[in-house]
């Protein structure tokens, strides 16, 4: 679906699938990683026809080992020297870049943690300037790569990091060194931010440092004890039932955690979270329904056609469900900024730039989750004449679900451009609203 001759981005990247590391974390080593990367990097480059580049443990030259390196230049710069230099041959697949894929980049490393530091301005040379003094291949701190990125919808700029072995800088030494640095130019830290996943121990050792613990021990950590003694448990069961039993127990803990998360009369995460799980509610209803297949009235008549158009919706479904379990963290972090930036002394310059720039941030995320919602419950709609009889009673849950979840995030729209100073943004805001409550008044009805 992502054809890369029409693509434009601000972060490097050589291909629409650009780079899959594997990452040994428990019960694998590094060198099943690499044997893993080498099977899964041979077979794309055979049955999809994608060049492959083999990177980090994996590599099969030096120069490859570092990601950069390899998509330095970008696409064009990478498919120039696949052309001009004999030593840039990929290690599986066609000699030259795949017309709309581009490369794919496979290998093995150790966990990478993606970092960012938002900076209280919109000067993208300052952020870059930081970047280059905290990043190791400029002088700067040990398994760090850094770069200046602008927010633009933000109208802000951050350092953008990934730290490659967090022994070496933990991320308390990283978010320390960006913060003197931004001192030194006179800027002050908006925030920071963890993208995807990362490591418990990463987490405790910044703990340890910052709080200043003295004799702490992490089997202190209440979920690790827990863990312990639930895998000590289960292994006085049998092994068919203690499959089936962890998958149901499971669940149930996962669900019975968030809706303790959310009763804990704390802010955060508050209803624009809970929208956005109601609408990955909604989509997972409709991918259950797309996976029991076809009515037999639907596949009787085109059944190449029914099949095409199930599978196509499934696969956006499971996009929206994926971007709407984004939100439910995104909310809580968005709302979280706005009070961050209410606490701010009122004499401090920015406070008032500071408040709208956050308000926008918490209106742009129930807007996508409203937008969404609204795809979403049309695409359960053209599920009904699609699908098996006995899943209608569930995509009619799922279109209520999903309906809820767009009239919440509505309500979270509109009571944050109550508070939103900025006249531009609030027109913006209110204009994408009135399209919003269409879609919904339209849902409702069918």
């Amino acid at each position: 679906l992502i054809d890369l001759r029409g693509h434009q981005g601000g972060h490097p990247r050589v291909g629409a699938t650009d780079v899959v590391p594997f990452v040994p974390i428990k019960g694998v080593t590094m060198d099943d990683c690499v044997a893993l990367a080498r099977d899964v990097g041979r077979r794309i480059g055979a049955e999809l026809n994608i060049p492959v580049f083999l990177y980090e443990r994996a590599a099969s030259s030096e120069q490859r080992r570092n990601l950069e390196h390899i998509r330095k230049g970008g696409l064009e710069g990478l498919g120039e020297r696949m052309q001009r230099e004999a030593g840039w041959a990929p290690d599986f697949g066609p000699p030259a870049l795949h017309p709309t894929a581009g490369a794919t980049v496979v290998g093995a490393r150790a966990p990478l943690i993606a970092f960012n530091v938002n900076l209280r301005s919109n000067d993208l040379d300052v952020a870059r300037a930081i970047a280059k003094k905290v990043r190791f291949s400029s002088g700067g701190l040990p398994a760090v790569k850094a770069m200046g990125v602008e927010l633009t919808s933000r109208r802000l700029v951050q350092v953008s990091m990934n730290l490659t072995n967090v022994e070496e800088t933990p991320i308390h030494a990283a978010f320390e060194a960006v913060k003197q640095e931004a001192h030194s130019h006179g800027v002050s830290i908006l925030g920071s931010e963890v993208i995807g996943l990362v490591p418990e121990s990463a987490l405790l050792h910044t703990a340890e440092h910052c709080l200043q613990l003295e004799g702490f021990d992490r089997s202190q950590v209440l979920e690790t004890r827990l863990e312990q003694a639930m895998k000590d448990k289960s292994q006085d069961r049998s092994g068919a039932a203690r499959s089936a039993s962890s998958r149901v127990n499971g669940i149930a803990a996962s669900v019975s955690e968030f809706l303790e998360t959310v009763s804990a009369g704390t802010p955060t995460p508050g209803g624009g979270s809970v929208a956005a799980l109601a609408g990955a509610f909604a989509a997972s209803l409709g991918i259950m329904a797309c996976r029991i297949g076809p009515s037999k009235q639907a596949s009787s008549h085109e059944p190449d056609e029914t099949r095409q158009r199930l599978a196509a919706i499934e696969n956006r479904l499971l996009e929206l469900r994926s971007r709407f379990q984004s939100l439910v963290q995104a909310d809580a972090a968005a709302y979280d900024l706005v009070l961050r930036a209410y606490r701010l002394p009122k004499s401090e310059a920015g406070r008032a730039r500071a408040i709208s720039d956050g308000l926008q941030v918490a209106t742009q995320v129930p807007l996508e989750t409203a937008v969404l919602s609204v795809e979403t419950v049309t695409l359960l709609q053209d599920l009904r004449s699609l699908v098996k009889a006995a899943v209608s009673t569930d995509l009619d849950v799922g279109i209520q679900m999903g309906i809820a979840a767009g009239e919440g995030a509505r309500a979270n729209v509109l009571a944050n451009l109550k508070s939103q100073s900025d006249e531009d943004l609030v027109a913006a805001g209110t204009s994408k609203l009135m399209e919003i409550e269409r879609g919904l008044a339209q849902a409702r009805q069918l």
